[in-house]
């Protein structure tokens, strides 16, 4: 967590939590919810509006954690803003030359491996758990036939309990 962050914590320690106001998507993407667009639908239906600006980004990055529940959250100063989450905490990008590295950039290990009945890939890593991104599914393809990793099979609806997240989490 960032220094201001911390120093915020402790100057204003009973600011309220906010929720349904930041997402992450299937594919590592952060997006804003106003009110208008929470009104306008759940997510991932109604996306909003996805963060681009690479500092914010970066900030919410190194800010993002998860409580003693299981509900994730991004730690804005004093504020701590809890994430809905399409499908999982991290998203997994997988390196030619075999890294695993989350959506914020963190590089895990991988402890094991779960395919879904549409056929999604998921990690459990030292980080946690998190969906491998569409676009890397070639590379874990040669995971697998290199038998460095033997999927189980798990249902996605089964996950948050499985591996003890939430994907909405509630006020």
């Amino acid at each position: 967590m960032d220094p201001i962050v911390e120093a915020a914590l402790k100057k204003w320690p009973n600011v309220p939590h906010c929720h349904g106001w930041l997402a992450l998507d299937a594919r590592g993407d952060w997006y804003m919810r106003d009110e208008r667009i929470q009104h306008a639908g759940p997510f991932p239906a109604v996306k909003g509006s996805r963060i681009e600006h690479d500092k914010l980004r970066a900030f919410i990055e190194r800010n993002y954690a998860a409580d003693a529940t299981g509900c994730w959250f991004f730690q804005n100063g004093p504020q701590r803003v809890y994430v809905e989450l399409e499908a999982t905490p991290w998203i997994w990008r997988l390196q030619p030359d075999g890294r695993v590295l989350s959506h914020t950039g963190a590089a895990a290990h991988v402890q094991s491996s779960w395919l879904d009945e549409v056929g999604r890939l998921y990690l459990l890593t030292d980080l946690g758990p998190g969906l491998v991104h569409t676009a890397d599914m070639g590379l874990a393809a040669d995971a697998v036939e290199q038998g460095r990793w033997q999927p189980q099979t798990l249902a996605a609806a089964e996950l948050p309990q499985r591996f003890g997240f939430v994907r909405r989490p509630l006020p």
